[in-house]
């Protein structure tokens, strides 16, 4: 599968309409949350919260929808409510997994989503698939993209080529809208890597550090971006927007802040997304075998010390995207150990030592041999034992798709 993410360029009206199908959408999802929570005390119900929320959306299609209060959700597109109950039972299912926490309501603050697909197609035989691209959306090429159930929207960037897609996910950030959807296309992977097999040591100074020399560093403009930020945060750290349920209405200046403020956090995300995809990108082009640490990132996050370094440099990102570009580019991504102590052992004489984080260079108390911390560990990864290591690859998370392998 293929993705493709598309900014829009929208006018007063249109964004207007954006903000209604997404306020609906959330509206949608807080109903089915409350009523889904409501719903555990009844005794003498035994269901699932699967079959829970198919109930709750009967509820709503045949009562909600027709009360006259409700006569505005009329105006919107069917499958975007439809969605909305699919994205509460995806969240659930994750949650009773453990593998995110319990589900929270949708706000304006936290950005605005809606998902949107095309339902109709020839069916040949009732009960049997419909014949193939009738129900997808065809794509032409150009700076326009029409919607299922919506009108024609103006890109900011031209689509290069005709494609189809049967679902649209609309995503607001900040300020600006995009529009993303999946095509059934394989990318070609690449036969020939220059380079066999590195390590790579992800560290808290550098980005990553690989064992043939090469050094990745994160962009001094991340942290001229975090200090623009910083500096906004504390000259309007007494700033509210408003209050619902005291009736206070957001001031023009409270608005206008926190835009700004959602717009510089999408910068630094963006800085750190363009660099992460450009260094496992790379790596992936010209490395046939990628030896990374099984790293305990939660574990890290808990140390207040180094919980801002572990979020600037993004480590289960880097390992997530190096797993799934294996089929793009015909790579091998594994783990090595996280009990492997690849920091304190010597990678000429294998003595092992102590060493603190403050001390950025190994001195070999054995050999006598003086090396970066962060390189040395590079080439112990890349010289683990084969005991020690585990191939990454991609498992089926609770959501039925595939992503990286689950962190322990």
């Amino acid at each position: 599968m293929y993705a493709i993410k598309r900014e829009w360029q929208l006018n007063n009206k249109e964004t207007s309409l954006m903000r209604g199908i997404a306020g609906f959408r959330r509206f949608v999802y807080n109903f089915g949350l409350e009523m889904l929570v409501a719903s555990w005390s009844f005794e003498g119900v035994k269901l699932g919260d699967s079959k829970r929320i198919d109930i709750i959306k009967q509820v709503f299609t045949q009562v909600v929808m027709r009360m006259p209060e409700y006569a505005w959700i009329k105006q919107y597109p069917s499958t975007v409510y439809q969605s909305a109950f699919i994205d509460l039972k995806k969240a659930f299912k994750r949650w009773r997994q453990g593998l995110s926490g319990f589900p929270k309501k949708k706000t304006k603050k936290k950005g605005d989503s809606f998902t949107v697909y095309k339902t109709s197609g020839v069916y040949p035989v009732k009960g049997k698939p419909p014949i193939p691209f009738t129900n997808r959306v065809v794509i032409k090429a150009g700076k326009r993209i029409q919607l299922p159930g919506l009108k024609e929207f103006r890109l900011k960037e031209k689509i290069d080529f005709t494609c189809s897609s049967q679902t649209f996910t609309v995503t607001r950030t900040a300020d600006k809208w995009f529009v993303s959807f999946v095509l059934d296309a394989e990318k070609v992977p690449t036969i020939y890597h220059p380079i066999e097999r590195v390590g790579v040591d992800l560290g808290v100074k550098t980005l990553a550090t690989v064992s043939n020399g090469t050094y990745y560093a994160m962009p001094v403009s991340t942290k001229r971006a975090k200090t623009k930020l910083s500096k906004l945060q504390w000259r309007n750290r007494n700033k509210v927007l408003g209050s619902r349920k005291l009736g206070v209405r957001a001031s023009k200046n409270a608005k206008d802040y926190y835009s700004k403020s959602a717009r510089h956090h999408g910068r630094i995300s963006n800085i750190r997304r363009d660099t992460i995809h450009k260094m496992t990108t790379d790596l992936s082009r010209r490395v046939y075998c990628i030896r990374i640490e099984d790293l305990n990132v939660s574990g890290m996050m808990a140390n207040h010390k180094l919980a801002s370094a572990v979020s600037d440099n993004c480590f289960y990102e880097v390992r997530r995207q190096l797993v799934y570009k294996q089929n793009h580019y015909g790579t091998k991504v594994e783990l090595v150990d996280r009990w492997f102590p690849s920091s304190k052992t010597c990678s000429c004489c294998g003595h092992i030592q102590d060493m603190k984080l403050s001390d950025r260079v190994f001195d070999c108390q054995k050999c006598d041999n003086t090396i970066d911390r962060d390189l040395n560990a590079s080439l112990n990864l890349e010289n683990a034992p084969e005991e020690k290591v585990r191939s990454a690859r991609p498992e089926l998370n609770a959501c039925g798709q595939v992503g990286a392998d689950t962190l322990g």
